[in-house]
């Protein structure tokens, strides 16, 4: 994003000039009234409090200010909704719009606008810098953040306190000590690890960013099987799995019902994202949050995730989209969405509104986070595959059998193959 603002400021007006028509150019829906698609993610857990409600109110509050603008919002469930949007575009119905989880393959595909096609410059400069980065594919992004959340520590202060722990938990040392000591007074999940098939990148992110690897390098490398990570795993698997710190198998434990666990007072630590200490709090759960322990200290950073909205160029409603997304990445409807839903603000102007207001307290220590926080590699297409495959393999690798080290090989190998092969 650095590089953005560096060649905005560089190139003068006239450049500027340019990138504003370019964005607010003619496209070829222009001329009468318009119905705009778009397929978005639901982040209600119930019928009450489904994203359904959000975007309906922000659409007709758009429609009375843009005349001859219709928006048709369809919301849909995590599990279905990245389906449902690969299936309308390979039917040729692509919708206009799309926030969903990921963007690079239809942006390889050059099935989409770029944001500085279809949004004003003081829209698009307002994206947290690393956010908009990680929604570049080669270099330009295509990807724009919505929703965003970054990772802590969780624990239980009453099982802490039952098991006559007094200091919170800084490094794997601490995790292991804190969890064996959890297990002696009868924790059912002293440590809980989700590396069951729903989420497992996540997971198995936050421990190589613990350990000092990371799912790529600089230059956007796989390095899934760097020394940093079967180190990592290795520790896991002997220090917390082979030791039954976990209480259950970790291959069998998703997130989502370590999070019920945890909100049940089943669990003494797990890594958790914001949406989890309204659970807890709902079942009054006494909890405390924590920088992610590393192996010798804090961590020097933690995991950051974020979901994309992604414009396509099928329908040619370049003008209107643009007029409709500038209106969603609004600073008030920015700041409505992250707060209703637990999230951390995409924006600069919302995230500066969220760290002012003590509304917000309980969100500040994860908003602190994501300017530094790693994220999934995204930008690569090869992505997907990679992802499902570690879905797959690494709640084994740790299990009493497993071979970390050969598990994370077999996935760089799949990983590099699938890079060069670009298929």
């Amino acid at each position: 994003m650095q590089r953005r603002y560096l060649s905005l400021a560089a190139v003068g007006l006239s450049t500027a000039m340019t990138l504003t028509l370019s964005a607010c150019g003619s496209g070829s829906g222009d001329g009468g009234d318009v119905t705009l698609k778009l397929v978005a993610a639901d982040y209600g857990d119930n019928a009450s409090n489904s994203s359904k409600h959000y975007w309906d109110k922000l659409r007709r509050a758009f429609e009375a200010e843009n005349p001859g603008i219709k928006v048709d919002v369809e919301v849909y469930s995590w599990k279905d909704v990245d389906k449902k949007v690969e299936d309308m575009v390979k039917a040729g119905q692509a919708p206009d719009m799309a926030q969903i989880g990921a963007y690079a393959d239809y942006a390889a595909q050059g099935k989409l606008y770029s944001a500085d096609q279809i949004l004003s410059i003081p829209v698009q400069a307002d994206f947290q810098p690393s956010l908009a980065s990680a929604g570049e594919y080669q270099r330009r992004q295509y990807g724009m953040p919505f929703g965003a959340s970054t990772r802590r520590l969780f624990y239980n202060k009453k099982l802490f306190a039952q098991a006559g722990i007094t200091d919170t938990p800084e490094s794997w040392e601490d995790i292991a000590r804190d969890a064996a000591r959890l297990k002696a007074k009868g924790v059912k999940m002293p440590y809980a690890l989700p590396l069951g098939p729903e989420e497992t990148q996540a997971e198995t992110l936050l421990w190589m960013l613990s350990g000092g690897g990371n799912y790529t390098d600089s230059i956007g490398k796989y390095t899934i099987d760097s020394p940093e990570n079967v180190k990592t795993f290795e520790w896991v698997k002997k220090e917390l799995v082979g030791k039954g710190l976990t209480g259950v198998a970790p291959a069998k434990l998703n997130r989502q019902e370590a999070f019920d666990a945890f909100a049940a007072g089943d669990v003494g630590m797990l890594n958790g994202h914001p949406t989890l200490m309204k659970q807890a709090e709902d079942k009054g759960i006494d909890y405390g949050t924590v920088d992610l322990p590393g192996v010798n200290g804090k961590a020097k950073s933690t995991m950051g995730v974020t979901d994309w909205m992604m414009a396509f160029k099928k329908n040619g409603h370049r003008d209107q989209v643009g007029k409709f997304l500038d209106y969603v990445y609004n600073e008030k409807n920015v700041l409505t969405f992250s707060g209703d839903y637990g999230l951390l603000p995409v924006t600069v102007s919302a995230s500066q509104a969220m760290a002012a207001d003590n509304k917000y307290a309980k969100l500040h220590s994860f908003l602190k986070q994501l300017g530094g926080a790693e994220f999934y590699p995204a930008d690569k297409i090869s992505w997907p595959l990679v992802s499902k495959t570690i879905k797959a393999k690494m709640g084994g690798a740790v299990g009493p059998n497993g071979n970390p080290a050969g598990v994370l090989a077999d996935i760089q190998n799949m990983a590099d193959e699938k890079d060069n092969t670009g298929k």
